[in-house]
């Protein structure tokens, strides 16, 4: 048994992780500490979040999610969100590095609304698990939230979030059955997803369809405004989208988010960034990259006209102008 005045964070430090590409194949749980929570409750918390945010969240019913940005007036994202809708509130989900700021500024435009901000980061754990068949697998027996997140290298995966003493729980249960890992290996499956993650080294360098935000369900359209949302449909119906988000493989020494990229037909200026980066189960890097799609049919190289080359392969979805 677990101490129950055990943190979270104590408590993942004493779990032995694996580097072994087998067994992550075979199956993972990780612990997502990278990412806090910020709550939005009160009785005006859904219609001021609709107001801010790219996606619905007037139509979030409880226990479900999906992906939402918050932009500035500029139409740049400042962060990409995970949007959980408790019955305490609506959860916002984003890498901790960026929750200060984000409280901050939403803060600034509550006004006479009824809501309060809380991070609660400290109190609520996300756990993501992955497996070729997820079916075999129950949650069931654990109190919390769930949902089915988008698979990735032939992998099913589930996030969970829930209080850390469900938490802990959910994880002696898990790690019998699959391997603990770290949680760059919970970002390297969504890179292997496409899902792009704002980080502080690329907040307010992306319209939202230059990650593919509109291709994972991140924008909606048909709903009110939010700051930058002219911005955001202008991109959408004015024309062919040059600047799309691709998936590359390296084996540079390093990479990190908000490198630049240089194409040998134009090596004087980038052509892109890097928006995501991991080292796969393999040892290379994965990486997601915001390119000029003419750049992209010609040769690519990491950080400098003669860097490592980019290796670019297929996405998981279709790379597709608005209609």
């Amino acid at each position: 048994m677990t101490e129950p005045n055990v943190s979270w964070l104590e408590f993942l430090s004493t779990q032995e992780v694996t580097l072994d590409s087998a067994k992550v194949h075979a199956g993972m749980v990780a612990g997502l500490s990278h990412l806090g929570v910020l709550a939005v409750s009160g009785a005006d918390a859904e219609t001021f979040l609709h107001s801010q945010l790219t996606n619905d969240v007037l139509e979030l019913t409880p226990g479900a999610m999906h992906l939402g940005g918050y932009c500035s007036p500029k139409g740049r994202l400042l962060a990409t969100l995970i949007i959980w809708k408790s019955d305490h509130g609506v959860m916002l989900v984003m890498p901790r590095e960026l929750l200060p700021g984000i409280q901050k500024r939403l803060q600034m435009f509550v006004l006479r609304s009824k809501v309060t901000l809380t991070d609660v980061s400290e109190q609520t754990v996300l756990i993501g698990a992955a497996a070729p068949n997820l079916n075999e697998i129950s949650f069931s027996d654990v109190a919390g939230l769930n949902a089915i997140w988008l698979s990735a290298a032939g992998l099913q995966r589930v996030l969970w979030m829930g209080p850390v003493e469900s938490a802990m729980q959910l994880w002696n249960t898990l790690s019998q059955k699959l391997s603990p890992v770290s949680a760059s290996q919970w970002r390297w499956l969504d890179i292997r997803a496409g899902l792009p993650m704002v980080v502080e080294a690329t907040r307010e360098q992306f319209v939202p369809q230059m990650v593919n935000f509109d291709l994972v369900g991140g924008v909606n359209f048909r709903k009110g405004c939010y700051p930058g949302q002219e911005i955001v449909a202008r991109s959408q119906y004015l024309g062919k989208l040059k600047r799309r988000t691709l998936l590359a493989t390296t084996q540079a020494d390093l990479v990190t988010a908000g490198m630049e990229v240089f194409s040998e037909a134009d090596p004087g200026q980038p052509c892109g960034l890097v928006v995501n980066a991991e080292k796969n189960p393999e040892g290379d890097w994965d990486l997601l990259i915001e390119i000029k799609l003419d750049a992209a049919q010609t040769p690519v190289h990491l950080g400098a006209a003669h860097g490592g080359l980019l290796q670019f392969s297929e996405m998981p979805y279709v790379i597709k102008d608005p209609e």
